[in-house]
């Protein structure tokens, strides 16, 4: 790849392991930021949209309201989209509450005010879809990275790879459970 690459990072529905995975990549943040802007995270203070991306990770489930416009707009603007940790990539502990009806679940959480909570503009809060979904369900994906969240490792290994001008190769034998 020519020139510097432009990266950026969302977080969606999920805990930000994922993000915290990726600062453990510790030494290897100054290697990546030789070659690489990050030019959109949550890590940053940059909160406008860039025009365009050559990479950007994807943490966390579609649960949201506005989510899914944001995805899209996103991949519109995007070279490479990584589906970023396993609530991206399947749902997982994020889509645990599909199986339940979400008023029930807001009322019993939050009393008879939060049954309103999930739905109510006037709570200033995203409205919560009633079922989330993993990126693949929105938008196209290029790179599937798994783990709760993945390791650090993994997250070099892809990185690279995409600065080497490489698709990886995410296989059985670079994947860690548990």
């Amino acid at each position: 790849m020519e020139g510097r690459m432009s990266i950026g990072s969302i977080w969606l529905g999920g805990c930000s392991g994922c993000h915290m995975s990726f600062l453990d990549l510790d030494e290897r943040l100054f290697q990546l930021l030789e070659r690489a802007d990050i030019v959109f995270s949550p890590l940053s203070d940059r909160r406008e949209l860039p025009d365009a991306l050559d990479v950007l990770l994807v943490e966390g489930a579609v649960a949201l309201s506005g989510q899914a416009e944001l995805l899209r707009d996103l991949r519109s603007r995007t070279r490479t989209v990584v589906a970023f940790g396993d609530c991206a990539v399947v749902g997982n502990v994020t889509a645990m509450r599909n199986h339940l009806d979400l008023t029930s679940m807001l009322r019993h959480t939050y009393g008879a005010e939060g049954a309103r909570m999930g739905h109510d503009p006037a709570h200033h809060l995203p409205a919560m879809l009633d079922e989330v979904l993993p990126l693949h369900r929105v938008i196209d994906i290029d790179i599937f990275l798994p783990g709760c969240p993945p390791p650090a490792d993994l997250i070099w290994y892809t990185v690279h790879e995409l600065l080497e001008g490489r698709h990886p190769v995410i296989d059985e034998k670079r994947l860690r459970y548990g």
